[in-house]
């Protein structure tokens, strides 16, 4: 059985090579992937999947704001191709989402596939509401509200905080 703990800065090389492994170079291309460039993720909300001393699984979120409202980015979550199947993923975001309940946050967002993410309570966002940079297939953008915080507050622009110009859908250039 895996156990779940804090990523470490020496899982770093172990995380990247998975990430590799599970999302292909075309990943970087990927509108999340250019909302996390140049900010670093919630180190507190990043987790790891350990078995048997092998990494075999990981999950980061992400500051953003949709809007102007602070909000996390859930991914990228990966795990072992041939591990997958065994509730690695679900336990990684189980104990992520916690974390993010402790600590406050009130909204959480990601592009994803919806029979899997609603596993933990994620839902889609109706279309038009969230603008992403560059395509995003509205049916795949989905929302998990925390604390008590109405899922339907949020809407606008994804953008990257903590930048001086961040990339959000209305174009504003990458810097």
């Amino acid at each position: 059985m895996w156990d779940i703990r804090p990523e470490r800065a020496e899982d770093a090389g172990a995380i990247e090579v998975l990430n590799a492994a599970s999302f292909g170079p075309g990943r970087f291309a990927k509108s999340a992937y250019r909302l996390r460039d140049g900010v670093s993720c919630e180190t507190p909300l990043s987790f790891v999947a350990i078995e048997d001393n092998i990494l075999r699984g990981s999950i980061r979120f992400w500051p953003i704001s949709v809007g102007g409202v602070p909000t996390l980015l859930l991914g990228p979550l990966a795990v072992q191709s041939d591990q997958r199947g065994r509730g690695i993923g679900i336990s990684l975001m189980n104990r992520g989402i916690e974390e993010a309940r402790k600590r406050g946050h009130t909204a959480i967002i990601l592009v994803g596939d919806a029979p899997y993410y609603a596993r933990v309570g994620f839902a889609p966002i109706a279309p038009g509401r969230i603008r992403f940079p560059g395509p995003v297939n509205p049916a795949r953008i989905l929302g998990l509200a925390l604390n008590g915080t109405p899922l339907e507050n949020l809407t606008g622009d994804v953008c990257r905080p903590h930048i001086d110009n961040p990339v959000c859908a209305d174009s504003t250039a990458l810097a």
